[in-house]
């Protein structure tokens, strides 16, 4: 009998390329979603995390459930009011399952989430293992948050596995090509200092540990989600620019400017995070594209 696979946020990026992953390996694959979607051999339930509503339908026959669902984290500028909405639409939206877990009989034995290394913040060339303290800035707290609701489902004795996400290089979204759009056109450059750690990860990379993570029941509690051979933003940039074969001549963009630019939300890019893969390469999991070269070779390749 094939398992049966619940996604939140099975529309976004990650979510679609999974949904087809698992519908290749005969997966039964449904989402959860504020509107109708139209994935051919998908079912999708629908839910609306504000007003508590949510077809009680979704656990039907599902034992693992992949929580991907969340307002993006840099879309708008960090107000009072978008830093809620980041933050609840992380916990309340698995709350509401674990609601509905509690009201209903469900044979769900495993839950995935998201996380962000976002929780380590800015930690300088600091060496970042799972057991590190989080931070207490606003990335700090939303992670610290979001791993708190996913972890309440202990109540139910499932496995839980939390992957605290690098930066996921794909030319189809994400940071990339917002950092290859002034490369292409030669005026690329450095941000800030260009000396602060990016923890990045190919986006096959992060697919194939989701599979992983759902097939390997041995797998259990909090991973980075992140390559083995973190590089600087001057490198990644550089790295950038060899692959797609333009020159790197202006001079490093300003951290003032970029502050002014984007408040407290420049942490983001001037943020220095430098995380280990040892845990998740003890448990068996090997990283197809585990150095930045080859990495951007296949993407832009």
């Amino acid at each position: 009998m094939s398992k049966s696979v619940l996604i939140t946020g099975g529309s976004g990026l990650l979510g679609k390329e999974l949904t087809n992953a698992l519908l290749k390996k005969d997966y039964i694959v449904s989402h959860l979603s504020r509107s109708k979607g139209n994935t051919p051999g998908v079912k999708t339930f629908l839910w609306n995390v504000p007003k508590g509503e949510i077809d009680a339908n979704c656990l039907n026959g599902v034992d693992t459930i992949v929580h991907l669902a969340g307002a993006g984290i840099a879309d708008e500028r960090w107000t009072v009011k978008r830093k809620k909405e980041i933050i609840d639409s992380r916990t309340q939206s698995i709350g509401l399952l674990y609601r509905l877990m509690r009201q209903k009989p469900n044979q769900v034995k495993t839950v995935i989430s998201a996380s962000g290394i976002g929780y380590y913040s800015d930690r300088g060339d600091e060496i970042l293992a799972e057991d590190a303290t989080p931070a207490h800035d606003f990335m700090g707290k939303c992670c610290v948050a979001w791993e708190k609701a996913v972890d309440s489902g202990k109540d139910f004795g499932v496995r839980i596995v939390k992957y605290r996400t690098g930066v996921v290089l794909t030319k189809d979204g994400g940071a990339l090509p917002k950092l290859a759009l002034p490369v292409k056109l030669a005026v690329g450059s450095p941000l800030g200092s260009g000396r602060q750690w990016v923890s990045w990860i190919h986006h096959h990379d992060v697919l194939n540990m989701y599979l992983d993570g759902i097939a390997n029941q041995s797998i259990s509690g909090v991973y980075n989600m992140a390559a083995p051979c973190p590089v600087t933003n001057a490198t990644l940039t550089a790295a950038v620019a060899r692959q797609l074969k333009r020159p790197l001549w202006a001079p490093k963009v300003p951290a003032f400017l970029i502050k002014t630019l984007f408040g407290e939300m420049a942490t983001v890019v001037l943020g220095s995070t430098r995380t280990s893969a040892q845990k998740i390469e003890d448990t068996g999991f090997k990283f197809t594209y585990p150095d930045i070269a080859a990495a951007l070779k296949e993407i832009y390749g």
